[in-house]
């Protein structure tokens, strides 16, 4: 992910991986908070509490939708530690894509689709 490439060079430089590090490990914390039981899983309700604690005002549903996206087949309902990071690497990058438009900071964009795709293509590739 280039959030963490500054130089763009596709390689992560040690200032690049201690922020990832830092990260992750923020986003590890959170998530064991969450995971009251220790079941290695957190509900929709629960990756809702983890992302509003982040900062992010997301509805119930949003949440719920992820865990749908995120749970491992045929396992228990919930998402596991590794896809909440994926979850919150990918909301991060998309926040980026959103603020850099939102010049405003009016939680609203209009953006056509190649916008979109070329601001998720340049990320996400």
């Amino acid at each position: 992910s280039d959030m963490f490439d500054k130089t763009r060079s596709g390689r992560i430089d040690l200032f690049g991986f201690s922020a990832l590090w830092d990260f992750m490990q923020r986003w590890r914390a959170l998530f064991q908070q969450y995971d009251r039981d220790r079941s290695g899983c957190i509900s929709g309700t629960e990756l809702q509490q983890a992302l509003a604690q982040m900062g992010y005002n997301l509805s119930p549903q949003f949440s719920e939708n992820m865990v749908r996206r995120f749970a491992v087949r045929g396992g228990r309902p919930g998402i596991h530690l590794d896809r909440f990071i994926q979850v919150c690497t990918q909301l991060q990058t998309m926040t980026q894509v959103f603020r850099e438009r939102d010049t405003g900071m009016t939680g609203n964009i209009r953006l056509n689709y190649e916008d979109f795709l070329s601001g998720a293509i340049t990320r996400l590739m």
